[in-house]
């Protein structure tokens, strides 16, 4: 048998005693996880829909994690600056991101986006999928989604219609409703969704496509009209609506979903507990309320795992990259 030297011996257990050591406050630091607050990164302005589904969420987080949440808006042309401030944050679960499609429309819009939304991020699970409302200034002379579009053709060199902004929730539902009529319309954005409603509201523009948290508001007030959900079903708040395929525009289809990111390489552990406290929070009476009461719906339980939101993500930038690369619209 080899005998070890006893000095070697004697060195080896020091290292291994100092490993012991510089490992166990790691390991300790996981279970405690999180001791402080957890910041959720907004790519849009306070007040927006995403800003709503974020603060919503924060509120039914912070018991379950026992921590305050805190929501921090990061707006940007297109919702590009906050990824990457979350990408490149320190992989340990306090500071997160909630986007929505963009994550999977940016890579096909900028061609110097300068992250993957597949690659450099862990997907941590999917929050709520919200339709879209095709909504029009009051007096617009339509009847219903059939006369919109008979109108809009007939006149569409005087047809405006107003979005957020390149890549923006309207844009997006702005490109499906022009391809699927077969007509460019001339198109105007606005820096955000509050902007761009104003306008219509004011009967500058005269239609827009947007998600239902932003437009339930307005339609339940009167201040708007609508034609269509963009669901495949109708919204329970918005019965009234008809879908775009009962109106005879089934190409019109179209959710916007969120999702909750953490930077690459954040620990499973702490993933795994994020995963958890999300699916308890999309569980919770007064989290559903708040989305159901814009028209959005909760992702069902087999949708909520981190593979899903994976999946989700990839299938949905292949389907826009061929929606975007037909319309030729991109950003440097």
């Amino acid at each position: 048998m080899t005998r070890i030297p006893q000095r070697l011996a004697a060195t080896a257990a020091i290292a291994l005693a100092a490993i012991g050591i510089s490992a166990a406050p790691a390991s300790s630091a996981l279970a405690a996880y999180p001791d402080k607050p957890v910041t959720l990164v907004v790519p849009f302005a306070a007040g927006g829909p995403t800003d709503r589904v974020a603060r919503a969420l924060g509120a039914a987080l912070e018991p379950i994690l026992g921590q305050p949440v805190v929501v921090e808006n990061k707006p940007s042309a297109g919702g590009i600056v906050a990824p990457a401030e979350v990408r490149r944050a320190a992989p340990d679960g306090y500071k997160l991101l909630v986007h929505h499609i963009g994550m999977s429309t940016s890579p096909a819009l900028y061609r110097k986006l300068g992250y993957s939304p597949l690659n450099d991020f862990e997907h941590l699970g999917l929050i709520n999928a919200v339709p879209m409302t095709l909504v029009t200034r009051p007096d617009f002379p339509a009847k219903d989604l059939k006369g919109v579009v008979g109108h809009v053709k007939a006149n569409a060199a005087k047809i405006n219609l107003a979005h957020a902004g390149l890549g923006s929730a309207s844009h997006l539902c702005g490109l499906i409703f022009q391809q699927a009529i077969d007509q460019a319309l001339t198109t105007i954005p606005y820096p955000g969704t509050g902007p761009a409603m104003t306008q219509l509201l004011a009967g500058e523009t005269d239609l827009m496509c947007d998600q239902t948290t932003s437009t339930t508001p307005n339609l339940k007030a009167g201040k708007l009209k609508a034609y269509a959900v963009t669901s495949t079903e109708r919204v329970a708040s918005l019965s009234d609506i008809p879908t775009a395929k009962e109106g005879g525009l089934p190409a019109l289809d179209l959710s916007i979903w969120h999702g909750l990111y953490a930077p690459k390489g954040t620990p499973a552990e702490v993933n795994k507990k994020l995963n958890a406290a999300l699916n308890k929070a999309l569980d919770d009476p007064q989290f559903q309320k708040a989305i159901a009461d814009n028209g959005a719906l909760i992702w069902g339980k087999n949708m909520r795992s981190p593979e899903a939101h994976t999946k989700l993500l990839a299938s949905e930038t292949a389907r826009w990259s061929k929606v975007i690369e037909a319309a030729g619209q991109f950003a440097d």
